[in-house]
């Protein structure tokens, strides 16, 4: 059943990740299980990702690092504090029901030590149709721990602009700026945490245009060019999921966007209240 879902997997896992995915069927042991990595770091220079039917209705995750992934883990612990925190919150978003082990560590805490390291996930009871069990543990488990993974080796593309030219120190926020807007681990938290619900106007895509509702967009409640001093940024409370309308109507005013209240107000919404899920 692994073997027929694999490109169904891939597709969810390079959404969420930013990255390009690498699979294979392992025949080994009892029973056959998927082994998953980053395609450009192969199975032995990365993460590695095995996933094997576990019970009667349950799957088993175990994440960790290839024979020669020495250099990639040496990376993951030079990553910044704010990387660090998104991948927290990426794995803190794991339904409460997976049994998670993060090699003793609290979620609150957790970093990668060595290579040694390993996170072991254990989804029970899932539903008894194979493919929706499948999938289930794809979204809830997969995803979550890949893309903290890319958070932490740095999978980001910054694009270039007439900005990233000038010959000013303005320049390296906007990439800042891009770079976070552009991050699919951004989406992919946003989403887990608050749904495809926009917060301004209440528009939940999917249920309007179907298939092709995934245009849920993210948006930092405080514009990073704002900030007066550095701050840890919260992805739980810094981030809301916008329509692309309302999206682009919050930052029709600059450099200070609307607030969403403010153009909850002028759309005469409940007297400017944030919509809720």
């Amino acid at each position: 059943m692994l073997s027929a879902r694999q490109e169904l997997i891939r597709i969810e896992l390079e959404t969420g990740t930013g990255a390009a995915i690498g699979m294979a069927v392992d025949p080994g042991g009892l029973r056959t299980g998927l082994r998953i990595w980053f395609a450009d770091l192969d199975e032995r220079h990365g993460p590695i990702a095995e996933l094997r039917p576990y019970g009667l209705k349950g799957y088993r995750l175990t994440l960790g690092f290839g024979t020669y992934a020495g250099e990639v883990v040496r990376q993951i612990q030079s990553a910044s504090e704010e990387d660090i925190g998104l991948a927290r919150a990426l794995v803190g978003s794991i339904d409460p029901g997976v049994d998670l082990d993060l090699d003793g560590q609290d979620v609150a805490t957790w970093r990668i030590l060595s290579g040694t390291s390993r996170i072991i996930a254990t989804a029970r009871n899932l539903p008894a149709d194979a493919d929706t069990a499948v999938t289930k543990v794809c979204k809830d488990v997969i995803v979550p721990l890949m893309a903290a993974m890319a958070e932490l080796i740095g999978y980001d593309v910054i694009e270039d602009d007439e900005t990233t030219g000038a010959e000013y120190e303005g320049a390296i926020l906007m990439s800042t700026i891009r770079r976070r807007e552009r991050n699919p681990r951004n989406r992919l938290l946003c989403i887990r945490l608050h749904g495809e619900k926009c917060a301004c106007c209440g528009l939940e895509p999917r249920e309007t245009y179907g298939d092709a509702g995934g245009i849920i967009e993210v948006h930092h409640l405080e514009a990073l060019s704002t900030l007066s001093a550095p701050r840890r940024y919260d992805p739980a409370k810094d981030l809301a999921p916008l329509c692309p309308n309302c999206h682009r109507a919050v930052h029709t005013r600059r450099p200070h966007p609307f607030t969403l209240k403010e153009l909850r107000k002028m759309m005469g919404l409940d007297g400017g209240e944030e919509a809720t899920g």
